[in-house]
């Protein structure tokens, strides 16, 4: 058996096995050594990956062969760095859950979602990319509106109705597509060698656009996840700012360009100058916050915005840098998180304003926190910067003046998670900071992994821009002799 396949299969057979597991200790200790699993056969598909353009690890049999559908997948430098990431940030989603009483049923779901989200990484049909497509979107469902916030029955409707809405519009434009493949059937080179007039091509660009713009979510579908990230129990937040969003990115770069690319000529910069108002409308928004988890909600907004600017550039740089900054913005996130977190369950409170000087009782947190933040504001050596820079370069190649503003992500976001930094660990304890703890082991496992990752990637990034280099170039140089034709 392939080890791809059972990289599916892991997390399937240990969610069913949770289903089972009352025992909250048992539960927790069976989850995480799923997902270490999971990441060891990660680690061996990546050792064994050659980083050209060629797809690898390749299993195809037939699913239903009556209606053209066939389970296909596997992974190219483009998707083998989502899959690590995924695998990576699920361990971490897992222990950093360990402070919280969950029971199996919660750790099923995890690990549920990790398997949709995985074969929407690997999927080389699209039939099977929307089953997986949905199959991230049930569990997380379940986990916001079983464990969240107060008002986490408003929200999760409302995240729902719009997810629905766009994956409807999708497989809409799946079913059209299929029809017209010569074969029937829901390959992904068949849909890629359709060569659709370009009235089609649009309206099949919009189809997938609003599926993927909704996910990411690119400004102005993005008004379910502030309120969503914020009432989501905390790993749920993580799971779906650290690895869920990079659907819709990964969608726009596997699907919808190469599908659609006189649709992409056409609406191309309109999809471009819609990434760049989220940055700027995120980040002004994201000055104004009070609660630290929503400010982090909003920034994800903004740098979500550059990527996607990133990617409708359409050159090397520029989706190169999408795909290497979806790495490390899933690696921070799930870190800032983590660390309000921390901080809500020692006092109680997100409200910044009650939040000071816990750099004093609490000195580690405060080092993690602060390498966090400096990867998320791009610092040099960490690993923000690699991205941001390699994303500014593309937009730049595209158009400066769209360079300009969308380097302002870089800017507002140096202010306002400085600004948060300074009013959560500087200054002098107050009555809520006065009885705050240091991290705990299981605490520091987590963060010390988290920032590990920062400082190696930006110190030493080239074997993740090596993943990725021989793919892109051949995507990229396809797709323009397709849009040429």
């Amino acid at each position: 058996m392939d080890n791809l396949f059972i990289l599916l299969l892991l997390p399937v057979l240990g969610a069913l096995a949770l289903v089972f597991v009352q025992h909250e200790k048992a539960a927790k200790q069976l989850a995480l050594i799923v997902s270490l699993v999971s990441l060891v056969f990660t680690v061996s598909l990546l050792t064994s990956f050659v980083p050209d353009a060629s797809m690898q690890f390749v299993q195809r049999f037939d699913w239903i062969p009556s209606l053209g559908i066939h389970f296909h997948v596997g992974v190219d430098g483009i998707s083998l760095p989502l899959v690590l990431l995924t695998n990576i940030l699920v361990p971490l989603i897992i222990l950093s859950a360990f402070n919280h009483s969950y029971k199996g049923s919660f750790y099923a779901l995890v690990l549920f979602m990790q398997a949709g989200l995985l074969l929407v990484f690997t999927a080389l049909d699209a039939f099977v990319f929307y089953v997986g497509w949905e199959i991230a979107l049930i569990p997380i469902y379940f986990i916001c509106a079983l464990w969240g916030g107060e008002d986490r029955i408003r929200v999760n409707l409302k995240f729902f109705i719009y997810t629905f809405f766009g994956s409807l519009l999708m497989l809409t434009a799946i079913i059209y597509l299929h029809l017209q493949t010569p074969a029937n059937d829901y390959e992904l080179t068949s849909f890629y060698q359709l060569g659709l007039e370009s009235g089609v091509q649009r309206w099949v660009f919009w189809a997938f656009f609003i599926a993927f713009a909704i996910k990411m979510p690119i400004f102005p579908f993005h008004t379910w996840q502030p309120d969503t990230y914020t009432q989501a129990p905390t790993a749920g937040t993580m799971l779906l700012s650290g690895i869920m969003l990079k659907m819709g990115v990964y969608g726009l770069i596997r699907w919808l360009i190469p599908i659609a690319p006189l649709g992409f000529a056409a609406y191309g910069q309109l999809a471009l100058v819609l990434c760049i108002i989220g940055v700027v409308y995120a980040s002004i928004i994201a000055f104004k916050q009070r609660d630290a988890k929503r400010l982090i909600a909003y920034s994800s907004i903004a740098h979500v915005g550059l990527i996607g600017a990133g990617v409708f550039a359409w050159n090397i740089q520029g989706v190169q840098g999408a795909i290497i900054q979806m790495v490390n913005h899933g690696i921070s996130v799930v870190g800032l998180f983590f660390v309000l977190d921390i901080v809500e369950r020692r006092i109680g409170s997100r409200d910044i304003k009650l939040m000071g000087g816990i750099a004093k009782p609490a000195p580690a947190l405060a080092i993690a926190f602060l390498v966090i933040v400096m990867g998320a504001v791009g610092l040099p050596l960490t690993n923000g910067f690699v991205g941001e820079f390699l994303l500014l370069m593309g937009i730049y190649e595209y158009g400066l003046w769209y360079a300009v503003f969308g380097g302002l992500t870089l800017i507002f976001g140096a202010v306002y998670l400085l600004r948060l930094y300074q009013k959560v660990m500087l200054g002098e304890v107050n009555e809520q900071t006065a009885g705050f703890t240091d991290i705990t082991r299981t605490e520091w496992l987590v963060l010390a992994t988290v920032v590990v990752l920062v400082v190696g990637i930006g110190v030493y990034p080239k074997p993740l821009l090596n993943l990725s280099e021989a793919a892109v170039a051949n995507l990229i140089n396809g797709i323009g002799q397709i849009a040429n034709r």
